[in-house]
C-alpha cells in the first residue's frame, strides 16, 4: 500500500507555555514518522512553533493544505494545549478537503498542574470538537478523550484512522465494472445505480455478448492470451484441467484485464449463472480469483454492491477480499454457520491451497466438461471481518452491516470454498439481516476491521451502518 499523508494542525492558545506545543509538535511529528504517514504541516517559520491560534494562522495552515489537497488523505489535529477552537474550525472550513478528521488531545500529569506545566487540552479538545459540529464538519475521536502521542493506545488509533481514511478516499468517485446482467433468479443482486451514483460511486456496463465478441477476436498463440495462460498456471493447480477450457480462461482474462485498465476500474461484477457456462464452456471464478487476489475484488451474479463490500475491505485492510454465501447451519450449534461458494476465492483467504475443478452444482445443468474453473478450498482459520453493502430503493440510501468472527478448522466435507464460520451471537445477525432485507452473499477478509468500516462508512460517507462486534 502507498503511505497515507496526514494534513497536521497544531492547536495553540497563547495563554499556555509555549514549549508545550513546540515539544507535542516535535513528538506528534516524530510519532507519524515512525508509523509511516507522510504529512502536510506548517513550517516553524510560517506561523509561531508552526501552530494556529490566530485566523492568519488559519489562513495560512489552510493555504498549506490546499497547495496539496491531492495528496492529503486525512487530517489529524493535536491539541498541545487547550487550543483555539476557532482556528481549527476555520483551518478545516477554509481548506475545503472534505476528508476524515482525527481529535487527538494531550494528557496533562496531576504532578504538573502550576501555570508553566498544564495543558487543558481536556477541555480544549470538548471545545474544539463544539466548534467543527457547528461548521459542519465531521470527525472521529481517540479511543481514550487524551492520549499521548507515544502512548500504545494512540498508536491503534493511527493504525484504525489510516484505514478510514483508505476507505473514505477509496470509495469517493469509484467506478466498478458490471459485465453482463443480472441473472434472471437472483433478484436478490438487484441495485440502484443512480442510489450509487448519487454517492459518489459510478458503474461501467459491459454485456457478455460484446465480452465473447472480444474473446473471438483473440488467436489461441496471441502474446497476451499466452502470458494469462502462464499466470493462470501459476496461480493454481490446474494439471486435470483440459488446454481448451485453460485457454478460454486465458482469453477470458485478457477481455477482463482490458475493460479493467480501459474504464479505471476498482472492482468488477461478473455474470455466471449459467450464461458462461452454456455459451462459452468455462466458469469465470478463476480469472475472477485472481483479481480480487490482486487487490482488484470480482463478485459474482453481477452483485455490485457486493463488490462494494468486497472493496470497502480491500481498502481497509490492504489485503484480499472475498463473497460467500451465508449457506448452512452448523450442526446445532446457533453462533457457528458455513460459509460458501463455487468459487472464486482468492487464494489469499485459502491459503494458497486453491486447486481449479469444476462447479458441481451448474455442471450437472449444462455438463461438467462445460463449468471448469472454479477454485477449491478452505477457508484459512482465524479472525475475519465481514461486511455487505445494499442499495435502498424505498429510502433512496445506502444501507451496510459490518462485524467480526472466526474461521473455525471444525470437520467439514464439500466442495467449493468454504469455511465454518463462528460469529457470536450469530442468531440476532441473521434475524437483522433478514429483517432489513439484506441479500444472502457477504463479503470477507482476513483481520479485524469492523470499526474502521463503521467510522468511515458512518461518520464520512454518511450510509447507514450497523456492527455487530460485542462490545
Amino acid at each position: 500500500m502507498s503511505k497515507t499523508t496526514l494534513g497536521l494542525i497544531v492547536g495553540n492558545r497563547g495563554f499556555f507555555p509555549d514549549r508545550l506545543v513546540e515539544e507535542g509538535r516535535a513528538e506528534m511529528l516524530a510519532v507519524l514518522d515512525a508509523a509511516g504517514f507522510e504529512v502536510v504541516a506548517l513550517g516553524t517559520e510560517e506561523t509561531p512553533l508552526g501552530s494556529v491560534e490566530t485566523r492568519e494562522d488559519a489562513k495560512k495552515c489552510a493555504a498549506v493544505f490546499k497547495a496539496k489537497a491531492d495528496q492529503i488523505d486525512g487530517v489529524l489535529v493535536t491539541l498541545p494545549n487547550f487550543g483555539d477552537e476557532r482556528g481549527i474550525a476555520e483551518t478545516l472550513r477554509m481548506a475545503g478537503l472534505e476528508v476524515p478528521v482525527l481529535m487527538q488531545a494531550f494528557p496533562d500529569d496531576p504532578a504538573k498542574m502550576s501555570l508553566q506545566d498544564r495543558r487543558d487540552s481536556f477541555c480544549g479538545k470538548i471545545s474544539a470538537c463544539n466548534n467543527l459540529r457547528q461548521y459542519g464538519i465531521d470527525y472521529s475521536l481517540t479511543h481514550g478523550h487524551c492520549l499521548a502521542p507515544s502512548s500504545a493506545q494512540f498508536k491503534a488509533d493511527l493504525a484504525w484512522f489510516d484505514g478510514i481514511c483508505r476507505v473514505v478516499k477509496g470509495l469517493r468517485n469509484v467506478r466498478i465494472g458490471a459485465l453482463g446482467a443480472r441473472p434472471a433468479n437472483f433478484n436478490t443482486v438487484r441495485y440502484s445505480e443512480k442510489i450509487l451514483e448519487a454517492n459518489g460511486i459510478s458503474i461501467e456496463v459491459l454485456d457478455l455478448s460484446e465480452v465473447f465478441g472480444r474473446i473471438g477476436k483473440l488467436d489461441d498463440s496471441a502474446a497476451e492470451v499466452q502470458a494469462k495462460l502462464a499466470a493462470i498456471r501459476d496461480y493454481i493447480c490446474a494439471d486435470k484441467v483440459p488446454e481448451v477450457a485453460l485457454i478460454k480462461m486465458a482469453k477470458l482474462g485478457v477481455v477482463m484485464d482490458d475493460f479493467v485498465a480501459e474504464n479505471d476500474l476498482a472492482a468488477t461484477a461478473v455474470q455466471c449463472w449459467t450464461s458462461m457456462e452454456e455459451y462459452f464452456g468455462v466458469v469465470p471464478c478463476t480469472v475472477m480469483s485472481m483479481l480480487s487476489n490482486s487487490l482488484l475484488p470480482s463478485a459474482c451474479e453481477v452483485d455490485v454492491t457486493g463488490a462494494i463490500g468486497m472493496l470497502a475491505l480491500r481498502l481497509a485492510s490492504g489485503t484480499p477480499a472475498g463473497l460467500l454465501d451465508w449457506n448452512n447451519n452448523y450442526g446445532d450449534d446457533p453462533d457457528k454457520c458455513v460459509l460458501f461458494h463455487c468459487s472464486n476465492l482468492p487464494q489469499a483467504l485459502l491459503g494458497g491451497q486453491a486447486q481449479m475443478s469444476w462447479q458441481d452444482i451448474v455442471g450437472g445443468t449444462v455438463g461438467l466438461e462445460n463449468t471448469y474453473g472454479t477454485c477449491v478450498g478452505r477457508l484459512t482459520p482465524g479472525p475475519f471481518t465481514f461486511a455487505r453493502v445494499s442499495t435502498d430503493d424505498l429510502t433512496g440510501e445506502i444501507g451496510a452491516y459490518v462485524g467480526q468472527g472466526q474461521f473455525t478448522d471444525d470437520p467439514l466435507s464439500t466442495f467449493g470454498g468454504v469455511g465454518v464460520a463462528h460469529v457470536e451471537d450469530l442468531p440476532a445477525l441473521l434475524e437483522y439481516i433478514c429483517r432489513e432485507g439484506f441479500e444472502h452473499h457477504v463479503a470477507v477478509t482476513q483481520g479485524d476491521y469492523a470499526a474502521v468500516l463503521e467510522e468511515a462508512m458512518g461518520t464520512y460517507l454518511r450510509w447507514g451502518v450497523y456492527n455487530h462486534t460485542p462490545e
